[in-house]
């Protein structure tokens, strides 16, 4: 049995993006204390690769790295990405060129550059970062919402396309929790950054609350994590209640408009 298919503590040989702070840094953390061992990358100082995402070079670097040093790799980790969103007549197209480039086009390069490897080897994981906005669509997120659920779209993909190799893929949709990647957000919408920014301050859940969560996905071999109640209860009602969860949307919208008009919640 390959050590990508075996329980906690195995050992497993895992590579995260993002790895220096907040979800990354807590799922490393995780990996570890369950006896894996972890590369971690990113651009920020801590990490033990600096890797950004968006350079085919920093791939394929990390790539050899991990040839050389463990001839093979069992869990690939695509969770780097960056906060945005705005609404339609206010979000520019540089900003959603952006937040694609990162969100999206990360996880794309980080899958192509380890897919000939898991191949090869005929065992492995990959598993991608999404957010729960890759399911839940709010108003004044467009640009957000669309390159999760393109992660989401790329993920199942993944997982049918690679199957006959021994591969599986899973794609993690958490609601908002507490992390710095509000200090990533950029973008022209104001009154978004208001209302996410209290969202993530006052949100119950913690990167590790995530992470742990993540990891008992993981050892079930879910293909889809929604690992806080909040994200299972916002699918939950899309799925039940289409007429419900969009009036609840429409509501949202209508919120964030009164807040861009008047500047207050």
């Amino acid at each position: 049995m390959s050590a990508a298919t075996t329980g906690a503590g195995s050992g497993q040989r895992i590579l995260v993006t993002g790895a220096a702070s907040g979800l990354g840094k807590a799922l490393t953390e995780g990996f570890r204390a369950r006896g894996d061992e972890v590369l971690t990358t990113d651009v920020a100082d801590g990490a033990d690769l600096r890797l950004d995402i968006t350079s085919d070079d920093d791939w394929a670097a990390a790539v050899e790295h991990v040839e050389r040093t463990w001839g093979g790799l069992d869990v690939l980790v695509n969770n780097a990405g960056v906060a945005g969103g705005g609404r339609l007549d206010v979000a520019t197209l540089d900003e959603w060129q952006w937040i694609t480039e990162i969100n999206l086009f990360g996880a794309v390069r980080g899958t192509r550059a380890f897919v000939p490897m898991l191949k090869r080897q005929g065992s492995g994981r990959i598993v991608n970062v999404a957010s729960l906005a890759g399911l839940v669509h709010p108003a004044g997120m467009a640009s957000y919402n669309a390159v999760k659920a393109a992660v989401v779209a790329l993920t199942e993909t993944t997982g049918h396309e690679l199957a006959a190799y021994g591969v599986t893929a899973h794609v993690v949709c958490p609601s908002y929790f507490r992390t710095n990647l509000m200090s990533s957000l950029r973008g022209h919408d104001t009154a978004l950054a208001t209302v996410m920014s209290k969202l993530v301050d006052e949100s119950p859940t913690s990167a590790e609350d995530v992470a742990t969560a993540v990891l008992e996905g993981l050892e079930r071999g879910d293909e889809v994590i929604l690992p806080d109640p909040a994200a299972q209860a916002a699918y939950g009602l899309k799925v039940a209640d289409r007429a419900g969860y969009d009036a609840v949307m429409r509501a949202q919208a209508a919120k964030l408009d009164r807040l861009g008009e008047e500047g207050t919640l």
